[in-house]
């Protein structure tokens, strides 16, 4: 399919049963941490996901390859990353499967019921906001907490998913005792859980599977080491069964 690219835009190869994908270098271009949560998410053939900030629809896009599912509405507040979902929803022709929706996540409500979602993902801002913030306003809302604290984005998917319903995400491992902590607050369980590290011992993020109203209990996966650049590390989770093929 043939698509305009506006300035600063380039095509990339995700490797993925043929799916390509548009970034922008003058915006914010997606990291190896929404590749990882892509590949922890399982979806079943009915489910209706959301996902909380789409950034350039990565996930939403290596989703609708690696699992099934009946709908992913994407939403996203930046209207230039929005627009530039769209395109990539529009160039991998998978409108059918994917909606951007142009809106903060908060405002799920104006669209749709409560409890209207199976599964909920978000790779959310995840940087504290006391840090410097980038001189890129369009990256400094993507990495920084202040466009979507911690509390505001487990209150968002409580409200967006059914009983029972699971959510996924990926974070900062230096907060993980905030982000489990906020995640009981408001009743949504971790379930499955692992952090990266990046083989220099250092340990980088955690991603998690919570289910809300889930019963205690969590299984610690082994720590998934991201060092190789070659991204043998896809392998590992592979081997892990943590992606549907």
């Amino acid at each position: 399919m043939h698509i305009k690219l506006d300035e600063g835009e380039r095509i990339e190869d995700l490797q993925c049963k043929g799916l390509k994908i548009i970034q922008n270098k003058n915006l914010y271009t997606f990291t190896s941490d929404s590749v990882i949560l892509a590949n922890f998410i399982k979806l079943k053939k009915g489910d209706v996901c959301a996902e909380i900030g789409t950034g350039c629809g990565v996930i939403s896009l290596l989703l609708s390859a690696k699992t099934d599912f009946k709908k992913i509405y994407a939403f996203e507040i930046q209207d230039k990353m929005s627009r530039l979902a769209e395109k990539n929803v529009i160039f991998n022709n998978l409108q059918e499967k994917i909606d951007v929706i142009s809106d903060d996540a908060r405002n799920f409500d104006h669209h749709f019921k409560k409890e209207s979602f199976d599964v909920v993902f978000s790779n959310p801002p995840y940087m504290p906001s006391t840090t410097t913030l980038n001189e890129n306003d369009v990256r400094a809302k993507a990495r920084h907490d202040k466009t979507l604290p911690v509390d505001d984005l487990c209150q968002t998917a409580f409200n967006m998913l059914k009983f029972g319903g699971k959510f996924y995400v990926v974070y900062t491992s230096t907060r993980t005792a905030e982000l489990i902590a906020t995640m009981k607050k408001f009743h949504l369980e971790p379930k499955r859980m692992f952090f990266t590290q990046n083989g220099k011992d250092r340990v980088v993020l955690v991603v998690i599977e919570a289910v809300k109203g889930g019963k205690q209990g969590v299984e610690v996966l082994p720590a998934l080491d991201t060092n190789e650049k070659n991204g043998s590390y896809l392998k590992a989770l592979q081997t892990r069964n943590f992606i549907k093929e």
